[in-house]
């Protein structure tokens, strides 16, 4: 009954924390829990009672402070620089942008959202179908939350299994790349005769080509501090992260110009409320996590998976497929805090390296922020063209499949994923 509750729940459309919280309140009200309403409230408490969890929020500002800091334009200059005279050159530089971008926001829907508005439009007027122009910009985004830093790894390694930060982060590097390599070889190969080219540059562009490469170089320098100084251990991720507010104040403010004063008090509010929503969930999540220890259910799902699933591949696979599935229904974060509390001890039983686990979780998991029927970045993408989900959805289940393929790639080939935490000594 109490699974019925949050299934119920999650299919009417209320929030997962809220659904979670009422199958936890029945569960415990059948049961021998006289003082449950006080459990729930001390678990959920204690589940964010946490100052490494600063991290998040901090982090969900400084991205919010640099996307009102004029830096999507940048971006957009700095990788056209790089890959927009290639075939398909447009197309690549949504992708490449996606890239430079997962660096300061790590947030998928952010990426959608910020590139999403400039691009649709753009590539259009180039050429390219409005509902190809979307999806690929959906699917690119996927991108942003595998690149450090990271909110979810970040929520992955503090809140659910203590697996390194830097570890983590760094395994997410090859992965990143590896899906706009494939993204990219993709529209090269399928959207290049979309493309139209523009009249003549012009000397102009030409000139202005150093401006671009420094304006562009300025906000990449945020991950590469936030990111080398954990790694170093200089700071921990919650410094590092008041570190990246305090450089997006300053870029913002002082260096490029465009944040303005009285943008100030509805920037962190936002974040504030986007903060909130995350921390809700890992509280209700951190309720229900101990009452399924407390039953042992973790420990009876190991005994029967270890049971049945005799090697990595199997267990791997069986993986694969439960979390696509699951992401088709319920968002990234939530599953992962419900699921991976489970899935984790077997993982390490099978000899199946944490890391390498948080990264496949994670990346798992991202897909389905494209897939329906509940794929947010699907939606932002949408209501930014406008060209109905059923169009869009057509467009991005080739992408979708691309990156499935990757994701076998970095599931099967281990050295994708922990080759760069090994070389650098932080496995």
């Amino acid at each position: 009954m109490a699974i019925a509750i949050l299934l119920i729940g999650l299919v009417v459309g209320v929030p997962v924390a809220f659904a979670i919280l009422a199958a936890l309140f029945y569960f415990m009200a059948v049961g021998d829990f006289p003082y449950h309403l006080r459990l729930v409230a001390t678990q959920m408490f204690g589940g964010i009672n946490s100052y490494p969890l600063l991290a998040i929020p901090l982090f969900i500002l400084a991205g919010e402070l640099m996307n009102e800091s004029g830096i999507t334009s940048r971006i957009i200059a700095f990788a056209s620089v790089l890959v927009g005279r290639l075939r398909a050159g447009l197309a690549m530089v949504n992708i490449w942008a996606s890239v430079i971008f997962a660096g300061l926001s790590g947030s998928a829907v952010a990426d959608t959202s910020a590139i999403g508005r400039v691009f649709i439009p753009e590539m259009e007027k180039r050429g390219y179908p409005r509902d190809f122009a979307a999806a690929i910009t959906a699917a690119s985004s996927v991108i942003g939350p595998i690149i450090p830093p990271s909110i979810p790894v970040i929520i992955y390694a503090l809140t659910v299994t203590g697996v390194s930060v830097p570890a983590l982060f760094l395994a997410g590097v090859v992965p990143g790349i590896l899906l706009a390599i494939f993204l990219s070889a993709y529209v090269m190969i399928f959207a290049g005769h979309y493309e139209r080219r523009p009249d003549a540059e012009g000397s102009e562009a030409h000139v202005s080509t150093g401006k671009i490469l420094v304006q562009g170089i300025i906000p990449l320098l945020m991950p590469v501090f936030v990111v080398g100084s954990i790694l170093l251990g200089v700071v921990t991720p919650t410094e590092a992260a008041s570190f990246a507010v305090a450089y997006a104040l300053v870029v913002g403010l002082f260096i490029f110009r465009e944040l303005k004063w009285s943008r100030l008090p509805l920037i962190f509010a936002g974040a504030m409320r986007d903060s909130a929503v995350i921390l809700v969930v890992i509280g209700a999540v951190a309720a229900a996590n101990w009452l399924l220890n407390y039953n042992r259910v973790p420990n009876m799902m190991t005994d029967f998976a270890l049971q049945y699933m005799t090697a990595k591949w199997m267990f791997l696979t069986v993986v694969i497929f439960l979390f696509l599935f699951i992401g088709l229904f319920l968002e990234g974060i939530a599953a992962m805090l419900v699921l991976v509390p489970i899935l984790h001890p077997i993982a390490v039983s099978l000899g199946v390296d944490p890391t390498h686990f948080g990264i496949l979780v994670i990346f798992n998991l991202m897909i389905g922020l494209i897939t329906p029927p509940l794929g947010l970045c699907l939606f932002v993408a949408d209501s930014i063209a406008n060209v109905g989900l059923g169009r869009l959805i057509r467009q991005i289940l080739p992408l979708f499949l691309v990156e499935v393929l990757v994701l076998i790639i970095i599931t099967f080939i281990p050295e994708t994923v922990i080759g760069l935490p090994r070389l650098l000594g932080m496995q």
